[in-house]
């Protein structure tokens, strides 16, 4: 039996971790849990999974969830930052898998390591902000940090067929949300509702967006360069409108190998789950003679420049890519609340990372500093227009 603490319950990879864990209920077992606002959907996943302890945003939350739940039910409630750095260090969890959405996920995820627990990693916002204070905390504890993203976790299955010394390229493949092929001018009028309809993979609304923006690939870039300790100009991203092909590495002698599957997170889920074995999940198979053709298309910068943007917050180190992150958090909240277009979700990141000032990336300090800046002042852009 593996016992799991599980950060972000309610989101769309809680949600499949539980499928998961919910198949196998001989091998694993919730002992810890972490959400947000939803304590409807949160009281339901107490009620089935009976958690020792679970943490939510806040106080108030956490009085509407013990009233959701029976009279003298065992679990424990606490909230805010504490509460969730306390379910991800957990006492007897073995691993924790960190499935928050943004910024919040950093300091649980490093709760976490310094507990000794092993990680399964969604939160792809704590190695943006800081890759290298955690990839160096993970090696001092002696942890291992389990790729959950598809994407990243093809890249490590890839990797196990060769040599990490004559690795030459990783590439990463993007759908190309639901807006790939169109002009600058078609997306200045594209609508949230629009955005939000993913062409293959059913996501949160944040995600979603950054998936439009092709800022979510822009994450996973700087996520890679740091779980799998490659330069950045070794990383490469590809559209494929498909989704069948979820990463690739190239290897020096010009062999190129790639992880295949149907677009359904709870394969790269179980994977973290069970390393180094593999579950039957009950899946619908992949049938390569159903898909009819595999495309692979250069991205579009002048239309998308958000991916662009990562590769230069990637380029220019330091607190940058935290700045990138959290201008991007707010953008994309004030696009979803309709207060700016699409276009100005990237052009926001693009001005706050202009004016940010550098800080180093060994600080967790200057990144939890830079993180509180980059918020002001994209806030401030957004307010005054983007004038």
């Amino acid at each position: 039996m593996k016992y799991i603490a599980l950060l972000g319950s309610t989101g769309s990879i809680g949600v499949n971790v539980l499928e998961v864990v919910r198949q196998f209920p001989e091998r694993y077992k919730i002992v810890a849990m972490a959400a947000g606002t939803n304590m409807h959907s949160l009281s339901r996943q107490v009620r089935e999974f009976q958690p020792d302890l679970v943490s939510v945003l806040d106080e108030q939350r956490a009085k509407e969830l013990a009233l959701l739940l029976p009279d003298g039910y065992r679990t424990k409630i606490v909230s805010g930052v504490e509460g969730n750095k306390s379910v991800a260090s957990f006492p007897t969890a073995e691993i924790t898998i960190s499935a928050v959405v943004g910024a919040a996920g950093l300091l649980p995820t490093l709760a976490a390591i310094d507990a000794g627990k092993d990680i399964g990693l969604a939160n792809k916002e704590t190695l943006v902000m800081a890759g290298k204070i955690v990839m160096s905390a993970v090696r001092d504890k002696g942890v291992r940090l389990l790729p959950v993203d598809s994407e990243h976790s093809a890249i490590f299955q890839a990797l196990e067929a060769g040599r990490k010394k004559d690795l030459k390229k990783i590439i990463l493949t993007a759908s190309g949300g639901p807006f790939r092929g169109m002009t600058v001018d078609q997306l200045r009028l594209v609508t949230k509702e629009q955005a939000l309809k993913h062409p293959n993979w059913s996501m949160g609304p944040k995600i979603s967006i950054d998936s439009a923006t092709l800022m979510n690939k822009g994450l996973e870039v700087i996520e890679a360069r740091w779980l799998f300790d490659v330069a950045p100009d070794a990383i490469e991203v590809v559209v494929h409108p498909q989704s069948i092909v979820h990463s690739l590495v190239e290897y020096q002698d010009g062999s190129v190998l790639a992880q295949l599957g149907i677009p359904d997170m709870r394969i790269p889920i179980a994977y973290a789950l069970s390393y180094p074995e593999r579950l039957p999940l009950q899946l619908r198979p992949l049938q390569l003679s159903q898909c009819a053709s595999l495309e692979f298309l250069e991205p579009d910068y002048q239309c998308f420049p958000a991916l662009q943007l990562a590769f230069e917050a990637l380029s220019r180190g330091g607190v940058i890519p935290a700045v990138l992150n959290a201008a991007n958090e707010v953008a994309v909240a004030a696009f979803l609340e309709s207060r700016i277009g699409f276009p100005q979700i990237a052009e926001t990141v693009s001005r706050t990372m202009d004016i940010v000032e550098q800080g180093s990336e060994e600080s967790l300090e200057d990144i939890l500093h830079a993180d509180a800046a980059a918020r002001k002042a994209a806030s401030a852009f957004i307010l005054k227009g983007l004038r």
